[in-house]
């Protein structure tokens, strides 16, 4: 299945944007779901149909969805409260009644990536569009499995289930029951989950695209989006410039207006696939009005960016680790080594990745910034390098 994420800058005119996007592709046969996070109903409303927790049919190939956060929340806390039931009765404490509980923070992110996940395993669509929340919520929203993973492994590492037959033992010796065993079943589940999602989000058939208004904050916002998905080693595969004023307008008070909307777009041009999308004069509602901002679904067929590692000099066995990171400012770079990991921050971005394995054998020997790259020098550390005859 082919995935867009769709996200911009609030107010950009993305769910627009994703619900032209998803009807497009399902008047040319293509079968369609588009998925929305937005709490309120900004999709059924551009769609011109009621959206909600389960799929309804927009229109000939076409079905919208709005998972619900509250009743995906109440289900796993009842599911929680069940499996630590033991646990909950030798501390006396009174279980939650699920209809009392509203959903804690973060736990619409979590049911559009679970929605997400099953959408992608779901055989019924060929296409799914999904409406992201603003960029710097939806960014987060990306990078959530892979911390969350890393999170897990850290607090429960899977080795040390090997002493998981020595638990029946150490509880009638204790006294008390061990909620070690459902805790790592439960978090093997969870770490399951989120590695289906991460796996969806680093498919080659899944893309991200950024919608914006032509202007200088939609050009703003468009250069952190992309500092913040080259961090992730994504790119966009489009960027949508929305709400294009026509350029026989350019008379009288909306000169400025249009004159500023071609600066931004030959900017923007000499870096992305741009897509221009004209303003309607008003805001589209229906499906008439979608029809008429004339958006394909057609784009790049992978969004991923390559991090290579390279040998600079071959007399002095030099490795360079090269990370694309478009926009960046030297200033606002900031990198640690720590153990097999490097802690990388671009101004209010940061990510904790991996070393490659040659990395790991290596001692930090230099790093800058050039022409929108990072370049990192690794040494080979004598004491863990192969050496030679």
């Amino acid at each position: 299945m082919r995935t867009i994420l769709i996200t911009g800058p609030g107010g950009s005119g993305r769910t627009t944007i994703a619900a032209a996007t998803a009807l497009a592709a399902a008047r040319e046969g293509t079968r369609t779901l588009v998925l929305s996070a937005d709490r309120g109903d900004t999709l059924g409303t551009v769609l011109g149909t009621p959206t909600g927790p389960a799929p309804v049919a927009a229109a000939e190939n076409l079905t919208a969805w709005r998972p619900d956060a509250t009743a995906g929340f109440r289900a796993d806390l009842a599911a929680f409260q069940e499996r630590a039931s033991s646990v909950l009765d030798l501390l006396g404490a009174s279980r939650l009644d699920t209809e009392e509980v509203t959903p804690l923070p973060g736990a619409e992110e979590l049911t559009l990536l679970r929605a997400l996940r099953d959408a992608t395993l779901s055989e019924r669509h060929d296409l799914l569009v999904v409406d992201l929340p603003a960029s710097l919520e939806a960014l987060a929203l990306l990078s959530l499995p892979e911390e969350l993973r890393r999170y897990l492994r850290r607090l429960l590492p899977p080795e040390r289930q090997a002493a998981r037959a020595l638990r029946p033992m150490l509880g009638r010796l204790a006294g008390v029951p061990m909620p070690a065993e459902w805790l790592y079943e439960t978090a093997a589940r969870w770490d399951l989950e989120l590695g289906a999602v991460e796996a969806v989000l680093a498919d080659r058939e899944t893309v991200v695209r950024l919608v914006a208004e032509p202007g200088p904050a939609g050009a703003d916002a468009v250069r952190a989006a992309s500092l913040a998905l080259a961090l992730r080693g994504l790119r966009p595969d489009v960027l949508v410039a929305n709400r294009v004023l026509p350029e026989a307008a350019a008379d009288g008070w909306l000169a400025g207006p249009v004159a500023q909307q071609r600066k931004v777009l030959d900017e923007w041009r000499e870096t992305y696939d741009v897509r221009p999308v004209a303003h309607l004069g008003h805001d589209p509602r229906g499906v008439d009005d979608l029809t008429a901002l004339a958006v394909s679904e057609a784009g790049g067929t992978t969004s991923a960016v390559e991090w290579p590692v390279t040998d600079q000099l071959a007399e002095d066995g030099v490795l360079v680790w090269h990370i694309p990171l478009p926009g960046a400012i030297r200033d606002e770079l900031d990198l640690i080594r720590r153990g097999d990991e490097l802690v990388l921050t671009v101004g209010q971005f940061r990510r904790i990745v991996p070393l490659p394995s040659a990395l790991r054998r290596c001692t930090v020997d230099g790093a800058a910034l050039r022409e929108g790259e990072l370049r990192i020098r690794f040494a080979p550390d004598p004491d863990l390098w192969p050496q030679t005859r």
